[in-house]
């Protein structure tokens, strides 16, 4: 993944950080008074670690003592413990520790420089310094205090804790992670004897983070089954309650909330109110109910919303919410809010400290399938359905009998012209292992059920002696099918096999993209088995360029896997009915007319009353024509700049990485917003765009939700083995997937676990952007979101007439952490809504074919066009695809010599005739070296890109009349590109040599 540093020092100088702070806790009468405070940065945590006492010794002598009530969450054993001379700022050997617990620790030390001030760092570890995943590995105390001076410990003066000191605020443990001691915690277990489990209540500005403990703050706070707090009007409010079990595991916790009522009759319905926890809204729309549990000892927050009415009258509101469980009594909760005269400024979002965003984890913005451009709404004529350049034949059983496009060779226009996908129609061979021949089905035909602009659903039954096979089936205005294929044993029956066959025209299957077969030319036969443990793999796509077909197979359980270095930690789900324990695979094979895509499970039993599901998705492809002009018109650049010095070099669109002053924490863009905001305007005011890196897949621990959403277990960040940077460490514990990290700034990321409402967060998120920053669109760093969240991202990002520019980046799947996937195999979903492709690391520019470079890289096959990265690409042969590589990203390589050139022919409104057309007006006499042209009227731009192993001489063979140029007056010239090829005239029969690699870029008129 690229990820550009940004300069040092960024983290006090961007609007919305934390800067210095103080905390002070006043304890109880009998306990000593302590004080939190924050270092500003002022020691390197990398060395020392993030926490320490500050420690005065009132006087001289040879040993001192100090006991540090720490009150620590983690597990101190073993770790060692550092005491600096403040006066020297010298490290003292002589140490020695005792009675060392969670709760407290006893240091005795030699005051080296007699009175004053010394400092005891308690967590200390070692970290990669420059690692973008780091693991902070914390030091084991180790004996370096002398004999003699160990003897004399016996006698010492006592020393007197200061106060704790976090490097910084972010680090800071106070005050919701400052553990309660054991004996706190037993006293108030017993002043609550009578109850299975206890409830403390919390405001929104001291989220729950500790699971196993209870911080000392709700010891001093006591158990007062009562909330009250003050909240502004049309304001999204909320508050916690933390369950603690004393007795048993408590299960099913249920919140029922009352209406909330003041004085005065007025009220705050209980329908505005709602569990975090326990109900929402699944990132596809859907109902979400949870049953939430919590195992004694353990500490459950539930957040509860309540999204106060802007029309609520100022005034105090009172009622109750009731915790009650399966297996304990019910705890009433009395519930106070002083509604404000004060109308929340767009429902407080712009404040998400306050944790007023949480509402938008359960949104519904943009979910409804409203069709996007350039796409034109579902057609159904009889059992047609036509779309954008596509049309798909269904017959009675419900699944296609043929799938057409109308998209030329060139993929730069549509005809009326239909090329067929398939060979023959799509279906099912279902074998009697008792006769060893197909069981044949009665169709009842095709039902429409929906019929919508956006989204076409229809259902098909289909019947037999020994099983019934329901099928429904829907498809959306991209191009995308969905079929769940319900097989259900009407009786006990054996079966040799269950088969799908996708038999595909072989004039539409030329290349091939999956199963373990990186892009290119389709293998005459692919003979793979599932193996969801360590392959990614699920599917393929078979095509030709302007026709093709990519699909999946899935069961009801299909769970999408974790993508981008993380696949192994999160894989596919072997579905039951294709996988069948292992027996099930795909064999692609030629078979008289047809290229066919033979799907099998295997034998199987199937009793009576067993179900089994054999859903699978389709995508026809292409999506849409080429938008040629786009790309040589939008010209971007990717790194955040002086807005002057990016308009000099003459791109168009600048992209802003995270790590950056206006967008510092990965995928978080909320916190430096003000600036970003300028910066924007400024852009808009030179005729710039600007995008920013905002993607889902991990997420900064500066996210203000980050404890909110760990308290929903591994709905939104992923289970795993933890460790990582140290304050992962320090304030999350455990059960997490430690991310990428950026060391200039300590931002730490966490790792997603999927498909879950922090989608419905990035939708608004993204729709927070475009309304109140004024992005002009999004870079996709890979993508671990599905194409429901990918179009209601586009529909937010183009309202109102926004450009709503997406680009994606992919670093080369194909490797073992990723499951050996093709990027554009992965992402092929989401192609219908972007704008270019940038698939650059780890893509081999050099020893990889043309076939590679058009179906895994170019993104031409899809109506997409791209840029190059590793290694600055090759320019001769990414111009063959329009592509050049992307600035200023790659140092050695520059592409404002071929965006002249552009300017300097007039690339707008040039047709693109790439190599593969058939019918192509210029061509190579070497089958090699391959020629794309860029056709004007009476002139063509030719790029020429060499495969061949040598130096190779060459003759264009040139179709002037399709060119409209008279042979007799035109001229071939190279004209001179920096670091792309010198100055040079042609004659029309002069061989050209081509060096091995490169290529030309050549007028001719």
């Amino acid at each position: 993944m690229p990820h550009n540093k940004p300069g040092g020092g960024l983290v006090n100088k961007l609007p919305g950080l934390i800067g210095l702070f103080i905390f002070f806790i006043s304890l109880s009468a009998a306990a000593q008074s302590i004080k939190y405070v924050s270092g500003n940065n002022s020691w390197n945590a990398d060395s020392l670690g993030n926490h320490r006492a500050v420690i005065t010794v009132p006087a001289a002598g040879a040993v001192t003592k100090v006991t540090i009530e720490w009150r620590r969450r983690d597990d101190p054993a073993g770790k060692q413990i550092v005491v600096v001379d403040a006066q020297k700022n010298k490290g003292i050997l002589n140490v020695k520790t005792e009675n060392i617990s969670r709760e407290s620790g006893t240091v005795y030390f030699e005051p080296t420089s007699g009175p004053g001030k010394y400092y005891v760092y308690y967590m200390p570890y070692k970290v990669k310094a420059k690692s973008n995943y780091p693991n902070a590995i914390y030091n084991k105390m180790q004996q370096t205090a002398a004999a003699d001076w160990l003897s004399k410990t016996a006698s010492f003066t006592n020393a007197k804790v200061l106060y704790l000191e976090s490097v910084n605020a972010m680090n800071s443990f106070y005050p919701m992670e400052v553990i309660a001691t054991q004996q706190e915690v037993d006293g108030l277990i017993k002043a609550n004897a009578s109850k299975p489990y206890l409830v403390f209540t919390e405001d929104r500005m001291h989220p729950v983070k500790m699971p196993h403990d209870l911080p000392q703050r709700w010891i001093q706070k006591g158990i007062t089954n009562q909330f009250a707090d003050v909240a502004l009007k049309g304001e999204n409010f909320s508050y916690q309650l933390g369950v603690y079990p004393v007795t048993e595991n408590i299960k099913n916790i249920k919140l029922i909330f009352s209406d909330l009522k003041d004085a005065a009759g007025h009220r705050i319905p209980a329908s505005v109110m709602s569990c975090l926890n326990a109900d929402g809204t699944k990132y596809d729309g859907t109902v979400l109910s949870n049953i939430v549990n919590v195992n004694k000892g353990d500490v459950q927050a539930l957040w509860c919303l309540v999204n106060i009415p802007a029309k609520t009258a100022a005034g105090n509101y009172n009622g109750t919410v009731t915790l009650k469980p399966d297996n304990a009594p019910s705890t009433i909760i009395k519930v106070s809010l002083q509604v404000k005269d004060q109308l929340a400024v767009k429902s407080g979002v712009n404040e998400p400290q306050k944790q007023t965003r949480l509402t938008w984890l359960n949104s519904t913005l943009a979910q409804d399938n409203e069709v996007i451009k350039p796409y034109t709404p579902l057609k159904v004529d009889t059992m047609t359905i036509s779309l954008l350049g596509r049309k798909v034949k269904l017959n009675k059983t419900g699944f296609p009998d043929q799938i057409q496009t109308f998209f030329t060779p060139e993929m730069t226009e549509i005809t009326d012209k239909p090329k067929n996908i398939l060979g023959e129609n799509i279906h099912f061979h279902i074998v009697n292992a008792a006769t060893h021949k197909d069981i044949t089905f009665k169709n009842e035909g095709v039902n429409f059920t929906e019929k919508q602009p956006g989204t076409l659903k229809w259902r098909a039954k289909n019947t037999s002696e020994f099983l019934n096979m329901d099928v429904n089936a829907t498809m959306e205005f991209d191009g995308y099918l969905f079929y769940t294929v319900k097989l259900t044993a009407l009786k006990d029956v054996s079966l040799d096999d269950i088969k799908f066959h996708i038999p595909f025209d072989k004039d539409a299957s030329k290349y091939l993209m999956g199963l373990g077969q990186k892009g290119g030319l389709r293998p005459d036969t692919v003979n793979w088995k599932w193996d969801v443990a360590t392959k990614n793999q699920d599917g393929a796509w078979i095509g030709e360029v302007n026709a093709g077909l990519q699909y999946s197979l899935r069961d009801e359980n299909y769970v999408r896997p974790l993508n981008t270095n993380f696949y192994l930690q999160k894989p596919l789900v072997l579905p039951t009915s294709w996988g069948n324990g292992g027996k099930g695979g795909i064999l692609i094979t030629v078979k008289g007319k047809t290229m066919l895509s033979e799907n099998y499970s295997g034998a199987r039993v199937m009793k009576k009353g067993d179900v089994l599901y054999y859903n699978f998705t389709l995508l026809v492809t292409p999506f849409h024509t080429l938008n040629t002009d786009f790309q040589w018109a939008t010209r971007f650049y990717h790194k955040y700049n002086n807005l002057d010095s990016i308009k000099a070099t003459g791109a168009t669109v600048v992209n802003i990485h995270h790590a950056t002053p206006i967008n510092p924490y990965i995928n978080y863009p909320f916190i430096a917003h003000d600036a970003m905001k300028k910066y924007i305007d400024e852009a808009h005011q030179k005729g710039l765009k600007v995008k920013i890196y905002n993607t889902v897949r991990e997420l900064s621990n500066s996210a203000y939700e980050t404890f909110p959403m760990r308290s929903l277990g591994h709905e939104i960040y992923s289970t795993g083995k933890g460790g990582g940077y140290s304050w992962l460490q320090e304030h999350l514990g455990d059960d997490y997937i430690a991310a990428w990290y950026v060391p200039e700034i300590k931002d730490a990321a966490i790792v997603n676990s999927g498909m879950s409402r922090w989608h419905n967060y990035y939708v608004e998120g993204v729709n927070w952007l475009v309304q109140n920053v004024g992005i002009d669109g999004i870079y996709l760093d890979d993508v671990a979101f599905d194409r429901i969240t990918m179009k209601r991202v586009k529909r937010v990002l183009t309202q109102n007439g926004h450009p709503g520019i997406i680009d994606l980046h992919s670093a080369n799947q194909y490797n073992k952490s990723d499951g050996f996937n093709n990027s554009a195999n992965l992402y092929m979903e989401h192609f219908p809504y972007l704008n270019r492709l940038w698939f650059g690391e780890y893509f081999d520019y050099e020893k990889n074919g043309p076939d590679f470079f058009l179906t895994e890289v170019s993104g031409i096959p899809f109506g997409l066009m791209g840029e190059m990265l590793q290694g600055g690409g090759n320019p001769w042969r990414g111009m063959i695809y329009g592509m050049t590589n992307r600035m200023p990203w790659s140092g050695n390589a520059d592409p404002r010599p071929i965006w002249k050139a552009w300017d300097d022919f007039g690339m707008q409104d040039t047709k693109m005739i790439g190599y593969w057309v058939g019918n192509s007006p210029v061509k190579t006499s070497d089958n090699k070296i391959l020629a794309t042209v860029y056709k004007k009227d009476k002139k063509a731009m030719v790029a020429i890109a060499s495969w061949a192993d040598k130096d190779t001489a060459i003759h264009l063979n040139i179709d002037w009349k399709a060119l409209n140029i008279d042979p007799t007056k035109a001229t071939i010239t190279a004209h001179a590109i920096k670091n792309f090829q010198e100055a040079k005239k042609f004659s029309l029969n002069d061989e050209i040599v081509v060096p091995k690699g490169k290529g030309w870029l050549l007028v001719i008129e």
